[in-house]
């Protein structure tokens, strides 16, 4: 007959047994599962670093082909705009390399830049929108009707500085006076609406609007300013091209509003890579085919039927 104390001896046994197994084997489960995730690590890691490797070269072949096409500019675009003049209109977004590169290849190609004005935040601000309109009002010079087509601020400001700052494609010649010129531009300035130096800024036959990338903070309203700035520039001059720096395709940033608005890109021709030298070429080849009255939509981007002009 089996006592108690047997009987307790022989359960304390069994859980002894179970213990002990219980140990062995999740040290054993323990030392796969490690030795498994240890070569998973090591897997992914090797991945990564082809990856890397993989970015890297890509990088390089972007590096030289940039190098190759600043070496080629002159070339590509000489004589592009000779004895054409540009005014440039900066988005407050916009890189200053990406226009000071531009600029130096309208040079290149035989043009010259009639001045450079800014577009300052409160431009571009829906909060500053009925501000802007109201100067707007306020300075029109005498001789000009702006486009009944205009109603927004931003169309609104193209129409106004297309009228004072290019010059009529017909004859070439001015369609205000230096006066009204001057108060219209001054006023817009001392409204906080616009930079420029004085005296640096002439009528030009050609307007060319800058912005950066894609759009930032939560003003979907500055995509859409511009755009539409853009194209009431378009109706008074020569032809506009507003070009972007990589990313202006998406969302709501200017480049990828103006195109998707075909009353806009059938006018304004678009460039979404800028801050590229194959973007900046590609800019003064629009430049020139927007004499000839063409339009169109270049780079890489969404919306891009080429990636450039003739292409």
């Amino acid at each position: 007959m089996i006592s108690l104390r047997h009987h307790v001896i022989s359960l304390a046994a069994v859980f002894l047994a179970l213990a002990v197994g219980v140990v062995l084997g999740s040290s054993t489960l323990s030392n796969g599962l490690l030795s498994g995730l240890s070569s998973d690590k090591s897997e992914l890691q090797d991945q990564v670093h082809a990856l890397q490797g993989q970015v890297n070269n890509q990088q390089q072949q972007l590096n030289s082909a940039d190098i190759f096409d600043s070496a080629i500019s002159g070339r590509v675009v000489h004589d592009a705009l000779a004895q054409h003049s540009v005014v440039i209109f900066t988005a407050p977004d916009a890189r200053r390399p990406d226009v000071d590169a531009v600029a130096k290849t309208i040079e290149a190609a035989g043009g010259s830049v009639a001045g450079r004005v800014g577009l300052t935040d409160s431009f571009v601000s829906l909060t500053g929108a009925d501000k802007l309109r109201s100067t707007i009002a306020n300075v029109i010079p005498a001789g000009v009707q702006l486009s009944t087509a205009a109603v927004d601020p931003g169309s609104l400001a193209g129409d106004l500085l297309g009228s004072v700052l290019l010059l009529n494609p017909q004859n070439n010649q001015t369609q205000s006076t230096p006066q009204e010129r001057d108060l219209a531009m001054q006023t817009l300035r001392s409204g906080g609406f616009i930079a420029y130096d004085d005296g640096a800024v002439k009528p030009a036959q050609l307007a060319l609007v800058i912005t950066g990338g894609a759009a930032k903070g939560g003003d979907g309203n500055t995509g859409a300013t511009v755009a539409r700035f853009a194209a009431g520039l378009d109706g008074r001059g020569g032809g506009t091209v507003l070009a972007g720096a990589t990313g202006s395709a998406d969302g709501n940033a200017a480049v990828a509003m103006a195109r998707s608005d075909a009353a806009i890109s059938s006018k304004v021709s678009t460039v979404d890579d800028v801050d590229h030298s194959s973007g900046q070429i590609t800019t003064v080849l629009a430049l020139q085919q927007q004499l000839d009255n063409k339009a169109g939509k270049y780079g890489t981007g969404v919306g891009a039927d080429a990636v450039t002009v003739g292409s």
